[in-house]
């Protein structure tokens, strides 16, 4: 596995090649990016200044703060977690093990808010906050409702969003659909992994993040039945009452799914009375994100 840098005993150049060779024989994709990173953030210079001086002397106090960090890193804790921040769009979330890290992907229900400009919109699932305050950060003139069954993730977004200074701009509520209420559109980023594909996800998501924020049954659409069903069909012995459910996904309704879920989750919009359902494909050509209106 090789070792971790410890003190000052090297280069820039040093640190981040001891560095890359440990992380790569431990498996760690993207190597050399990680430890610029992590080597950036001990010594708090910008990666740019990095690699226009190679050869200058990693401090002690820096050596021991990157050595810390490579070890968490070869553990295969993910680079966020380390960190503890990552960039969504043009915002910036604090992370932790409360909540997923937020995806690239994922701005695509962001640009599909900001496309229908809604007036009111429901993120069912918030997490970190992610798209509940990249969106009121982007679309002020819309009312943001953001929903989480866990207690610890609401805790983490009410966080981001006063750090960010959008705390009176979201309203965070622990459930999945407000009773009694209606919204235009609806997002969600709802767990969308099959339990077959779990032993094949990286080190990085299987022992780091959430579980039950990532599994969702045998073909990963049990999140998302459980938020169409209702809205269906009604089910008095649900949490939600029926009118509840119908209004608050009468509106339009857009939702990220896992590759290769996109004809199967539509199938479901559709029995859910959806209509129009469209699909937004990612940077890979994948089908992301499905768009329907009732």
């Amino acid at each position: 596995m090789g070792v971790a840098p410890t003190t000052s005993a090297g280069s820039v150049r040093q640190a981040i090649e001891a560095a890359t060779d440990a992380l790569g024989a431990a498996g760690v994709e993207g190597p050399r990016l990680d430890a610029e990173v992590l080597l950036a953030e001990s010594t708090g210079w910008e990666r740019a200044r990095l690699a226009a001086d190679p050869a200058a002397a990693v401090s002690a106090g820096a050596g021991r703060r990157f050595g810390q960090m490579v070890r968490r890193r070869l553990r295969r804790e993910p680079v966020a977690y380390i960190l503890g921040r990552k960039g969504f769009r043009g915002i910036e979330l604090a992370v932790d093990r409360r909540a997923l890290i937020p995806r690239p992907e994922t701005e695509l229900l962001v640009e599909v808010a900001l496309q229908r400009a809604p007036s009111s919109l429901l993120d069912v699932g918030t997490g970190s906050g992610a798209i509940a305050l990249a969106i009121a950060a982007e679309l002020p003139s819309c009312e943001v409702t953001a929903t989480d069954t866990s207690l610890s993730a609401l805790a983490l977004a009410r966080a981001n969003a006063e750090r960010l200074g959008l705390g009176g701009r979201v309203r965070f509520l622990e459930g999945s659909l407000p009773a009694g209420e209606a919204f235009e559109l609806t997002v969600a980023n709802l767990p969308y992994v099959a339990e077959r594909d779990w032993p094949s996800l990286a080190p990085e998501v299987t022992e780091w993040e959430p579980r039950e924020a990532l599994l969702a049954g045998p073909d990963g659409l049990d999140a998302i039945r459980a938020l169409l069903v209702p809205a269906a069909a009604g089910d008095p012995g649900s949490p939600h009452d029926p009118a509840a459910s119908s209004g608050a996904l009468g509106g339009e309704l857009a939702l990220e799914v896992g590759a290769g879920q996109a004809a199967a989750v539509s199938d479901l919009l559709r029995g859910a009375g959806f209509t129009a359902v469209k699909a937004r494909r990612d940077l890979a050509g994948i089908e992301r994100v499905l768009w329907a209106k009732r």
